[in-house]
């Protein structure tokens, strides 16, 4: 609850530990933040949706494969990268391996683990996508902010990233 009002404050905090409220300029740039970043994720997504066969999701797992040796990475791994469920992400799997952008192979000499890979059609379809994403994201940030924000806001998302992932289950 970042956001409160006096009356509503006294009433949480009866009988519990004191909680270290948002003074107004906090507020104000969490506010913000939450702003921004829902219009910058939704406008991003109206991006891939109207000029490209791949979602923003299915760009960025993509992207981590195409870092990969062998365009592979174990489903686990992948996962973690892009922050989601595992449950997600064999959804999303799916989607793709019909589609012949990905596949799944068994991971050698570990009967239990299984491997997202690449295909040919997919590493195509994802140089095809790159210049509309990253016109989107210069449109959209790099170029609306100063080349020091753009790198403080880097480095403070990278801190956020690193303590929730101390929270995730």
């Amino acid at each position: 609850m970042a956001s409160t009002t006096d009356s509503t404050r006294a009433a949480a905090t009866q009988g519990e530990a004191e909680v270290r409220w948002l003074d107004d300029g906090q507020q104000r740039a969490w506010r913000a933040y939450l702003e921004g970043t829902a219009r910058f994720v939704a406008a991003l997504d109206r991006a891939h949706d109207s000029g490209s066969p791949l979602s923003l999701g299915e760009y960025h797992l993509l992207v981590q494969l195409s870092e990969q040796p062998g365009r592979t990475l174990r489903m686990s791994a992948l996962a973690d990268g892009l922050a989601l469920s595992r449950s997600r992400l064999t959804h999303t799997v799916d989607r793709m391996e019909r589609r012949g952008l990905v596949e799944r192979q068994a991971v050698p000499g570990d009967r239990r683990g299984v491997n997202c890979v690449m295909t040919e059609a997919g590493w195509e379809l994802l140089v095809r996508s790159a210049p509309l994403h990253v016109a989107a994201v210069r449109r959209l940030m790099v170029d609306v902010l100063e080349p020091e924000e753009f790198e403080v806001l880097g480095r403070a998302m990278g801190k956020v990233a690193r303590e929730a992932k101390t929270y995730e289950a």
